[in-house]
């Protein structure tokens, strides 16, 4: 012990040890000390001396160091002066000492302070030293595992210096560390609970590792993400103020970038769980002319930037338009558009928040024409787009924010071609109003102005109002220009031309080859797949001179980019050729081209564009980014122009003329045969359009068969029934009549007359038939009275149970207005209270101002308050429940009333039912007696019969004989 204080306090006297010995004494102490305060004592003055002899405590403690982390895990205190110790000798950042009292006890920034190294080869062999370090503390995989289990002790002292330790890892061998964490069990959930620390050191620096953890790994990015790291992120982000918050916001929006940049189901995960809504708010800035700190710049900035990550055009199409949709149904769009038009906001803003709008509405066309909407706050208003126009026109605007507004220009025109309509309408005779500024009139300001900048924009702008749209480029040849006072106005194709042709004699500030080199890209645009312009190009006599001038001279190499796009104009001129023109036909221009240029130097011309850097940089991204205007030179979207034309002007002009008929006479065979198969594919649309209404008919027709071959097959069963009944009728009838001789003689002898014997069995046939009739009618109604009782039994029981649920719902309506009194009561009381003691907080404020019972009753009262506010709240939540169950309570009754109206139009439809059963009965009975002295006055006349001596047979007997009658007439036949 006396040499440790020794250690940490000096010696009086006598001469000091060296560094590299107090280390190695104090190595030895730490292994072989069995008492945990000496351990501890000698692992703090390593940390005190591992700053300034980092090399030699690295060497030789950082093995013993980490088996304190393994052995004394149960000490925080030992374990944090080890984490602290790691982290001195393995971080690379020259930190100032702290004091024993700051290791105590939480700093109030999660931020370390950094000093600059003395020189540069210093730092770099402190970086070498770092990295050598992390190689060996990671090369036991176990060392870092350790370190992710000591992260879950709450201990600040072990906690804190952990997260810097891996943090100091990550920096120097991030992918190495990277795999060991993504291969750990719950490495990542570990490191994701930082984030729920109350503690705001711990959170911010663990925002930090987390930074470093996701750098570039994917797999990693994916598990923080699924592990609610949006959820946790945003909340902060809320938590601090959003735009207005410290640099934790700062912290959170840099890890939300790693999380989403380039991540696709990342991008997609954020926008299924409704993150961009959330996002919303981050833009409310307002319109203020202060209140623009640096840190909040740098916290918009990366806010924008988030919101470009979610509709980048490198991002899947897909995926980029759902974000877009989302975008503008939330209102992010508007809040974005409100900042465009804001004032007093700092110009790097206003140029990402430009950047940002181009791509939420490229290529959306909901999004495009709300942009299209937008007015700029101005008497009178004017659209965004034109007063965005007048910025990429003026040379005084700054250059980044005049390619910001040229990218929105393009995003808004892009796949547009309602957009590129609407610009080219302004600049029509017939549209143009000389009383307002036109977007049309702003760009043709721009490429006839002496700003060579205003040039390339304005005809890059112009270029995209025609790209992939035939009819605006014909539309465009309607344009006429006024040149000066009595001279007949030019068309616009005619003035590109001349500017083009006089480029070098005109006095412009900026690059002469960058407004030449616009002015191509812009008449390339224009006549690209447009026969029609190509015969207004050529019918200038100068202009075909011009371009083989241009490509024939030999001409620096700032000209050499003019040369390659004249030569791509020309061949554009040959390509698109329709021989309307006798002087400029197809095989004409060739010709042309071998004597004045060669074929093979004219081909050298033409992809010496595609060589060029510059060129190269334009075709990598849609944005055009530039780092000087002299490096404005090509667009995205003509480089792939160049790309496409390139190799077919290329084959175009080394075909001969017999090879040129050949093809034409193939392209005209191929156009016929292409009318005959359309012919052919419309003629068998339409014979398939009829085979389908024939199935239909047919179908309609089998049902239709089917539904008479039951009918039919019906009605011959009835008809073979009535047969059958007609032969036993006619059998019956035919002895009959023998019966009915035989007895009118016998009846003549007796008095008994044949008629009355007829009369009465026509009366026994109306009888048995009104009978069956009663007897159907009786079974009917039986069948309806029982289903009405089932009915009716149906209300009763719901009524019933609505009676037992009105009952309920009445109670609990008296206990709800029970609490509401006694809540009522509560408050009132709660209310005298407080009035009593501010009554007494004012007496002893006047009687003694300092006095501690003063400050106790305002907590009190404080707390009273806060009693009362909730017992408010709960009153009116009571109520409101109350008003629920009141109105449910009415719906309940309203349902008994209606029930019971059923139940009364039930029973009185029972009662005439059963009135009418009784009177069927009483029918029924009157009936049955009939038959009964019809049937006693037949066996009267039976017996009559036999007492006169005539055979009678029974009912069994005659059918007997009948059935024996028919099977020998069958047998005949």
């Amino acid at each position: 012990m006396n040499f440790l204080r020794g250690v940490m306090k000096g010696q009086p006297a006598g001469p000091q040890p060296s560094g590299t010995e107090t280390i190695q004494k104090l190595c030895d102490r730490v292994a072989s000390s069995t008492l945990l305060e000496d351990r501890r004592d000698a692992v703090r003055a390593l940390k005190a001396l591992s700053k300034k002899y980092r090399l030699e405590v690295a060497s030789q403690a950082m093995g013993h160091l980490i088996h304190i982390l393994q052995t004394d895990s149960s000490d925080s205190e030992i374990i944090g002066y080890a984490l602290d110790t790691l982290y001195n000798i393995i971080s690379n950042d020259e930190e100032e000492e702290q004091d024993e009292s700051e290791d105590s006890g939480p700093s109030s920034s999660g931020k370390q302070s950094s000093k600059p190294a003395h020189d540069e080869n210093g730092q770099k062999q402190a970086d070498d030293l770092g990295c050598q370090f992390t190689g060996i503390f990671i090369k036991e995989q176990e060392n870092v595992t350790l370190l992710l289990s000591l992260l879950e002790e709450f201990d600040f002292h072990v906690r804190w210096p952990g997260v810097k330790l891996l943090t100091a890892l990550l920096k120097n061998q991030c992918s190495q560390v990277q795999a060991v964490i993504l291969v750990s069990p719950m490495g990542v959930s570990r490191l994701m609970d930082l984030l729920a620390d109350s503690r705001e050191v711990i959170r911010n620096d663990g925002l930090l590792l987390l930074q470093h953890l996701t750098k570039g790994n994917a797999a990693i990015q994916k598990i923080v993400a699924f592990e609610n790291a949006f959820e946790r992120l945003l909340d902060i982000v809320t938590e601090e103020g959003n735009s207005d918050g410290g640099i934790v916001v700062e912290d959170c929006l840099l890890l939300l970038l790693n999380l989403l940049k380039n991540n696709s189901s990342n991008q997609n995960f954020f926008k299924e769980g409704s993150y961009i809504q959330r996002m919303k708010p981050w833009f409310e800035v307002g319109d203020e002319n202060s209140g623009w700190s640096a840190q909040k710049v740098t916290n918009l900035h990366l806010m924008l930037q988030l919101v470009r990550v979610m509709v980048s055009p490198v991002n899947p199409p897909g995926a980029t338009s759902s974000c877009q949709k989302s975008m503008y149904h939330c209102g992010l769009l508007q809040q974005l558009c409100g900042i465009l038009m804001a004032t007093g906001v700092p110009a790097d803003i206003l140029t990402e928040t430009i950047n940002t709008v181009s791509e939420v509405i490229r290529g959306s066309q909901v999004n495009q024409d709300y942009f299209a909407s937008v007015n700029a706050p101005s008497n009178p208003p004017r659209p965004a787009i034109v007063v965005l126009l007048m910025s990429m026109v003026n040379e005084k605007q700054p250059f980044v924010l005049r390619c910001a507004v040229l990218y929105c220009f393009q995003c808004f025109l892009y796949k547009n071609q309602k957009g590129q309509g609407e610009i080219v309408a302004t600049l029509l005779p017939s549209t143009i109003d000389a009383n307002s500024i036109s977007a049309g009139q702003l760009l043709c300001g721009g490429l006839f102005s002496t700003d060579s900048v205003s040039n390339w924009c304005a005809a890059v702008a112009l270029a995209h109002a025609l790209q992939d749209n035939l009819t605006q480029k014909e539309q465009l040849l309607r344009v006429q220009l006024a040149t000066s006072l009595g001279n007949p106005p030019v068309s616009l194709l005619q003035q590109c031309t001349n500017i083009l042709s006089q480029g070098d004699k005109i006095d412009r500030r900026g690059s002469k080859v960058q407004t030449r080199i616009g002015l191509l890209m812009l008449l390339c645009t224009w006549i690209n797949n447009c026969p029609i312009a190509v015969t207004h190009f050529l019918l200038n006599q100068a202009n075909i001179p011009f371009l083989t001038g241009q490509i024939s001279e030999n001409l620096g190499e700032d000209e050499q980019l003019v040369q390659g796009l004249c030569a791509l104009l020309l061949g554009i001129c040959v390509y698109y050729n329709d021989n309307s023109l006798e002087n400029y036909t197809k095989e004409k221009l060739k010709q042309l081209i071998q004597k004045r240029i060669g074929k093979e130097n004219f081909v050298e011309k033409l992809g010496s564009n595609c060589k060029h850097e510059l060129y190269s940089r334009a075709a990598q991204k849609p944005q055009p980014i530039f780092s000087s205007p002299e490096q404005m030179l090509f667009d995205h979207e003509f480089t792939k122009l160049v790309k496409e034309l390139e190799a077919v002007i290329t084959k175009a002009v080394h075909k001969s003329s017999e090879e040129e008929k050949k093809e034409e006479e193939v392209k005209k065979t191929l156009e016929q045969h292409d009318s005959i198969v359309t012919q052919y594919k419309e003629l068998i649309r339409e014979q398939d359009a009829q085979i389908n209404e024939l199935k239909t008919q047919v179908s309609s027709m089998k049902t239709q068969n089917e539904q008479l071959q039951a009918s039919l097959t019906q009605q011959l069963s009835q008809i073979q029934q009535h047969k059958d009944q007609y032969n036993v009728l006619k059998i019956k009838l035919g002895k009959d009549s023998q019966q009915h001789d035989a007895l009118g003689e016998e009846a003549q002898v007796n008095g008994v007359q044949s008629e009355e014997l007829s009369r009465l069995q026509e009366e026994l046939e109306e009888l048995k038939k009104q009978h069956g009739l009663l007897q159907g009618q009786l079974t009917e109604k039986d069948s309806l009275i029982e289903k009405m009782k089932s009915e009716g039994a149906y209300p009763v029981e719901r009524i019933a149970g609505t009676s037992e649920n009105n009952a309920e719902l009445q109670e609990e309506l008296e206990t709800l207005r029970a609490q509401v009194q006694f809540q009522s009561a509560e408050i009132s009381q709660l209310q005298a209270e407080r009035e009593e003691l501010l009554k007494k907080a004012a007496t002893l404020a006047v009687s003694a101002p300092g006095n501690t019972d003063s400050a106790a009753a305002t907590a009190r009262i404080t707390e009273l308050e806060k009693r009362l506010s909730e017992v408010t709240v709960e009153t009116e939540k009571i109520k409101d429940e109350g008003k629920m169950w009141s109105d449910s309570k009415a719906a309940l009754e309203q349902q008994v009333a209606t029930a019971n109206r059923s139940v009364a139009i039930l029973q009185n439809e029972k009662s005439k039912l059963q009135q009418e059963v009784a009177e069927s009965k009483k029918e029924q009975d009157d009936l049955l007696m009939l038959l009964a002295d019809q049937d006693q006055k037949i066996l009267t006349l039976k017996e009559k019969l036999k007492e006169l001596g005539e055979p009678i047979e029974e009912d069994d007997d005659l059918d007997c004989r009948d059935q024996y009658d028919d099977d020998e007439d069958e047998e005949d036949d």
